[in-house]
């Protein structure tokens, strides 16, 4: 992994989405607030968080899939939006440069076409020049690579399992040779026995194609396995990032306590030794957060400060950040 070189910067990144009303009656799902993070070329950034915290949002915001609200984001140097220069790049230059793996295959895979033309649908506009030939060959070639016969390639995705289907969509995105992958929980839909396939064959893909990954998950233990550094988000904000060995066995804020303390253990002695950090309430709307730290009404440290300023993501330790009142930068 290049340590010098970034392949993606995010800066003060919202997403909102607008859900009733108009002008000073509007509402917007807060989905994503002011998230800030950098992604190193070759290497895997894991982000994890309870369902609905914006990792999804996040990882299509970046990719513009949806347009952000405002922020700003560089790919391998070049701004492809900023919203304070309104700048709003051309992305059909860097579809093929930034790809995707979705969280259900079977929703992700168009039902009407056969898995040839899924996985050949990205070349047939990156790489116009190929023949008819070569273009079968390099379908092959992909279907091959990801553990499928090259004879599927005339069959349709509901034919297959989901962990098949999930190889398909793996092709897809290999086929136009891409240098960013988001893995949108891409092993969450399938069955235990099949994960770890998955996984080893994302990290295969990786070494061999020098590919670059931000791993979306909920499970922070595939998370830690798979990532070289684990950023943690809630209600939309990042609260921690860190190296993976770092957040695991020395967690600073509260909420990545409570995430790691409910991983199961497989020695039955440790997991009754370990105390559990269990959370108070429920997450609150993001129609309509709570002021000042999102977490300070589920945590047991909060204090009035944490009702009324935003933490900031600051440094507490080299490579650790956490966005804190109670930690001391």
């Amino acid at each position: 992994m290049s340590e010098d070189r970034k392949l993606l910067e995010v800066q003060r990144l919202r997403k909102y989405f607008q859900v009733k009303g108009k002008g000073f009656r509007r509402q917007n799902v807060q989905a994503v607030e002011s998230v800030s993070f950098d992604v190193f070329k070759g290497e895997t950034l894991g982000l994890v968080g309870e369902s609905g915290c914006g990792k999804t949002t996040l990882g299509r915001t970046v990719l513009r899939l949806y347009e952000p609200t405002s922020g700003r984001i560089v790919y391998d140097g070049t701004p492809i939006y900023d919203s304070e220069k309104k700048l709003a790049a051309d992305m059909l230059p860097y579809r093929k440069k930034m790809q995707i793996i979705f969280q259900d295959p079977s929703a992700s895979l168009d039902p009407r076409m056969t898995v040839g033309e899924i996985v050949g649908e990205g070349l047939s506009v990156h790489a116009k020049n190929l023949s008819r030939n070569e273009r079968d060959e390099r379908i092959k070639m992909l279907l091959d690579r990801v553990g499928l016969n090259t004879e599927h390639a005339n069959r349709f995705p509901h034919e297959f399992s989901g962990g098949q289907q999930q190889r398909v969509g793996i092709a897809r995105a290999l086929a136009v040779d891409p240098e960013f992958i988001v893995c949108d929980e891409p092993i969450s839909a399938l069955d235990v026995s099949i994960q770890s396939q998955v996984v080893n064959m994302l990290e295969d893909l990786q070494e061999e194609k020098g590919l670059t990954y931000l791993f979306i998950a909920h499970d922070i233990s595939v998370v830690r396995h798979i990532s070289r550094r684990i950023g943690v988000m809630y209600l939309g904000c990042m609260v921690e990032l860190a190296e993976s060995y770092e957040l695991c066995n020395h967690p600073v804020h509260p909420y990545t306590r409570s995430l790691l303390s409910a991983v199961p253990l497989p020695d039955p002695m440790k997991t009754r030794a370990r105390q559990r950090v269990v959370l108070e309430g429920d997450i609150p709307s993001p129609l309509n957060p709570p002021s000042g730290c999102r977490f300070h009404t589920r945590c047991r440290y909060a204090t009035s400060r944490c009702s009324q300023e935003t933490p900031e993501l600051k440094e507490v330790s080299p490579g650790h950040f956490c966005a804190c009142h109670q930690v001391d930068g």
